[in-house]
């Protein structure tokens, strides 16, 4: 800040100098309240017997946390001598406290335990034209990393360091920006227009890449310091902070979206294995049924009782068994039901 005395970089500033002015009150009074807000929206689902997922209580805390202190903790107050500390701030605010506080779903809490006017009013958000437009990756996208290059490669960060409330508006924006980037790859919030594929998220992070390398080697490269407030080396170290930790942070960003794909094809595949089963459990009886025109019939036709087979043999060939039968015609009469004459018999004449 222009006119205070400079803070030596060293353990007792790191620890004490927290900043009481009026946007960090403000800050602080919004972080309570934000958390107080969850928690007893926790407690109403607990009332109700429904239960909460603490991990996700406790990731949406820490964000709050992240980011306080990026706005009143001692890394705030040291943004006015250090560029390390302007890009700690940068990078909790972008990279940190956003992911986490998506990663407590506050929009579902909001809209299962909040008021009813609350409900109404943030549901007409989800569902409205202006809301997809900003949350589509595209506009996020360039959005989130456009302004990173527009705010350090240009007189602006300069001029922002020289008016604080100036630099406070544009800390709100970088957070705003932070949480509609990671939103759709955390992805615990469902958003309402569309939904993002785990290789959409993927490559979302990963085009950062190089981006957020070449901004850092050029902060690296430059002859001059980011801003008046800053010396040469201080920028160079803030430069190369920058590259290493966005580095980091996509990786970071990477693992658990690897991660949920596996689980999510997992999933898939024990899904896809129970309707499967279900299925031939379902099908195997009736396999074995009659259809119904066979049930039908079977059901007029009256039922015949069945003799053993050697009884139907024994009874068949029996006139061969009987003494004074001919063997062959007796043979022809049990097959054929009749016996075949060799010989016209002469028959009597009548003229005489």
């Amino acid at each position: 800040m222009p006119g205070m005395k400079r803070l030596p970089f060293d353990l007792h500033t790191a620890l004490t100098a927290w900043q009481w002015g009026p946007f960090a009150i403000c800050v602080l009074v919004a972080v309570t309240l934000s958390g107080y807000l969850y928690l007893r929206g926790d407690w109403k689902l607990a009332a109700r017997g429904r239960r909460w997922r603490g991990r996700r209580t406790a990731a949406f805390l820490l964000g709050l946390l992240a980011v306080d202190i990026a706005l009143q903790s001692p890394v705030a107050t040291l943004t006015s001598w250090y560029f390390p500390a302007h890009v700690v701030q940068h990078l909790v605010l972008m990279t940190v406290a956003p992911p986490l506080m998506a990663m407590g779903a506050p929009s579902t809490m909001l809209l299962q335990a909040g008021p009813d006017w609350a409900k109404k009013t943030w549901r007409a958000v989800l569902h409205s034209r202006p809301f997809a437009w900003a949350t589509h990756p595209v506009p996020v996208w360039f959005g989130y990393f456009g302004a990173m290059f527009v705010f350090f490669l240009t007189p602006l960060i300069n001029f922002a360091m020289e008016h604080m409330a100036l630099m406070d508006a544009f800390n709100l924006f970088f957070l705003l920006g932070g949480c509609m980037y990671w939103w759709p790859i955390i992805e615990v919030d469902p958003i309402v227009h569309w939904r993002m594929g785990y290789g959409a998220k993927i490559l979302n992070l990963a085009l950062g890449v190089p981006f957020e390398s070449f901004l850092g080697i050029v902060i690296m490269m430059e002859k001059h310091p980011e801003a008046s407030m800053y010396s040469l080396s201080s920028s160079h170290w803030g430069g190369g902070l920058l590259w290493a930790a966005t580095e980091l942070s996509t990786l970071m960003g990477l693992v658990p979206v690897m991660w949920m794909w596996v689980r999510s094809d997992q999933r898939a595949a024990a899904r896809a294995d129970a309707r499967t089963q279900a299925l031939l459990e379902r099908s195997v009886p009736l396999a074995h049924a009659p259809t119904p025109a066979a049930a039908a019939l079977l059901a007029r036709t009256p039922a015949e009782p069945r003799r053993p087979a050697p009884a139907l043999i024994g009874e068949r060939f029996r006139p061969l068994l009987q003494p004074g039968n001919s063997t062959w015609e007796e043979m022809w009469r049990a097959k054929a039901g009749f016996v075949p004459a060799t010989k016209r018999s002469p028959q009597p004449r009548t003229d005489r």
